[in-house]
């Protein structure tokens, strides 16, 4: 009897140890962390091992990208993070999706619109209004010919080498 018990004890603990190895291969398990990752992530504390692994890796990576800011980084990003929460819910989803729809095309077609970006970024405020204004005054019909026209133009043209 006593050795029934001890066995299904033994049992009972391999299981748990191979169960609880198995979720920490996959994620990362709360003593893993380090103190400071730990402090930050403090209010996961008590559902840690609840969190799908790959929460629990962008979390641990989340953190580490934390510790690694200087004073004025994180400040800048939690006013970032303040504006954030500040949008309404589905303007948050909108941003959402479009960055989603962004992470799915190919990666010459994500570096020619961050090309794009940085382009209309280093114009003038005054021009960048200007040509907001000639965009909003063309019918459906003339902003469709103009994408189309940019669109042809960025995939003849060949590359820039900056």
């Amino acid at each position: 009897m006593k050795v029934n018990r001890l066995l299904a004890i033994a049992a009972t603990l391999v299981l748990s140890v191979t169960m609880n190895s198995a979720i920490a291969d996959d994620g990362v398990a709360w003593d893993a962390l380090s103190d400071e990752q730990r402090e930050i992530l403090g209010q996961f504390s008590d559902n840690w091992n609840e969190l799908d692994a790959d929460r629990q890796q962008r979390l641990a990576h989340g953190a580490d990208r934390w510790i690694a800011m200087s004073p004025e980084q994180r400040e800048a990003a939690q006013q970032r993070f303040a504006r954030w929460q500040g949008l309404p819910a589905d303007r948050r989803e909108h941003i959402r999706d479009a960055y989603l729809r962004f992470r799915a095309l190919p990666a010459d077609e994500q570096r020619r619109i961050r090309d794009n970006f940085q382009r209309i970024r280093r114009m003038s405020p005054e021009r960048r209004q200007q040509l907001r204004d000639r965009y909003r005054q063309m019918t459906p019909e003339q902003r469709q010919r103009l994408r189309d026209r940019v669109s042809d133009r960025q995939h003849t043209r060949p590359q820039r080498r900056d």
